[in-house]
């Protein structure tokens, strides 16, 4: 297979990426990431090999359109990709991840033409990586709700930005920041500024040292009026703005996110069946495998991962709303969850054993519940939703009496109990 897929006919990538021979490509790149996972996320380094291989295979613009130069992949074909690479470190899928989803939205089209071309050149021809910058120590999460601490004071010569951010995930080779911050304005400006890494005024403090997810360099990183163009304020609005959400990019995210955890989770599940397999106790004289009651407990991990492979292989064809993306989110990230901890429930101290990637893969499943939305955003809101969809209902039911009869009764029934789209 050619180096670089950037090389072959615009109108076959398409089809290349559903090839069997990008499988085996993947299966390729899963094999050489796991090699020096563990060494990565024991030293919590960053896995710059693993982004150069990508950008030589041309991965890094997997989700730039075709006419723009990139693989123009869908939904589907980027899952598959993201799934390969965290099978072997999830910390490069999750960096990737990020440069997927900003080169899949069609924000970026809003930002003045010489910007948008210079990020696509940069990642195609150098492997530029971008992503956005929005968590601050103060404020925490804006899902949450908040105003920025960060500022750009608004001058001659361009924005002056200062501030501080966390969780900086990709920090050590990201070359575009978008960065989330406010306006010095009397009625501020709030959203992304648009700003090179190598710009004078950034500085990182290596302070990533978490359980797990440990090599996706999230460091802290502080502005010091940095000057950027005025230009370069490419997705900012009022404050108190309505925001401006993008269904199919948060389905996107819910998918890509998904696919991330869940690979862990199989990656989990493959050690403990291979260790089942080769464990023989000595009172035994038999591999654990024999063991009907771990043949359950396998078949048990495996139901859990068959519904999470369902769940995203429907979501990314399109058979599931992108309202009900972040059910998906939720629901797969919790299994993933139940699966490692069921591997290590059976394997005991082997399990627990830092010989073993069984404990490296549970500290970084465990890092899916910090991913936004966060599962009581999710809950609340899907709850939420069911009450006003039923006292949507309701309200329409007494505004439209049913008729005398049959028809009245059936429609009374309805009303005393909910349906399986208002319980869900």
């Amino acid at each position: 297979m050619p180096t670089s897929l950037l090389r072959r006919p615009s109108a076959d990538r398409g089809h290349q990426l559903d090839s069997p021979e990008f499988a085996a490509l993947l299966e390729t790149l899963t094999a050489e990431f796991a090699a020096t996972a563990e060494q990565h996320d024991r030293a919590a380094s960053f896995p710059h090999q693993n982004f150069e291989r990508l950008h030589e295979l041309g991965l890094l613009g997997l989700t730039i359109p075709l006419a723009q130069g990139g693989l123009g992949a869908n939904l589907a074909q980027t899952a598959r990709v993201v799934a390969a690479v965290a099978r072997g470190e999830p910390s490069t899928a999750l960096v990737l991840t990020m440069q997927y989803l900003h080169h899949a939205s069609d924000r970026k089209t809003r930002w003045p033409q010489h910007l948008q071309q210079r990020v696509l050149d940069e990642t195609l021809r150098d492997g530029a990586l971008i992503n956005a910058l929005r968590v601050e120590p103060e404020l925490g999460t804006p899902a949450r709700g908040g105003l920025p601490g960060t500022i750009a004071r608004r001058t001659p010569e361009g924005w002056r930005i200062s501030g501080r951010k966390i969780y900086s995930t990709g920090i050590p080779r990201l070359t575009w920041l978008g960065v989330w911050a406010r306006s010095d304005d009397p009625e501020p400006l709030v959203g992304s500024w648009l700003v090179r890494r190598d710009t004078p005024g950034i500085s990182v403090i290596d302070t990533w040292d978490h359980l797990g997810m440990r090599a996706t360099g999230s460091h802290e990183v502080v502005f010091d009026d940095v000057l950027v163009p005025l230009d370069h304020a490419v997705e900012v609005a009022p404050a108190g703005s309505a925001p401006d959400i993008d269904n199919s990019l948060l389905l996107w995210m819910s998918v890509l996110i998904s696919a991330i955890y869940d690979a862990v989770a199989r990656s989990a599940r493959d050690w403990l069946a291979g260790w089942l397999q080769e464990r023989v106790p000595a009172n035994l004289g038999a591999p654990l495998s024999s063991l009907p009651r771990f043949q359950e407990a396998l078949g048990e991990l495996d139901a859990w991962l068959f519904s999470n492979r369902v769940l995203i292989e429907s979501a990314a064809s399109g058979a599931i709303a992108p309202a009900d993306g972040f059910r998906v989110k939720y629901l797969v990230t919790n299994q993933a969850i139940k699966v490692v901890e069921k591997a290590i429930e059976l394997s005991g101290n082997p399990g627990l054993s830092r010989a073993n990637p069984l404990e490296r893969h549970y500290r970084d499943v465990l890092c899916s519940r910090i991913h936004t939305p966060q599962n009581d955003t999710i809950l609340i809101n899907s709850g939420r939703a069911a009450f006003a969809a039923r006292a949507a209902h309701i309200a329409h039911i007494t505004r439209n009496p049913p008729l005398a009869g049959i028809a009245g009764i059936s429609a009374v029934s309805t009303i005393s109990s909910p349906s399986v789209k208002e319980a869900s």
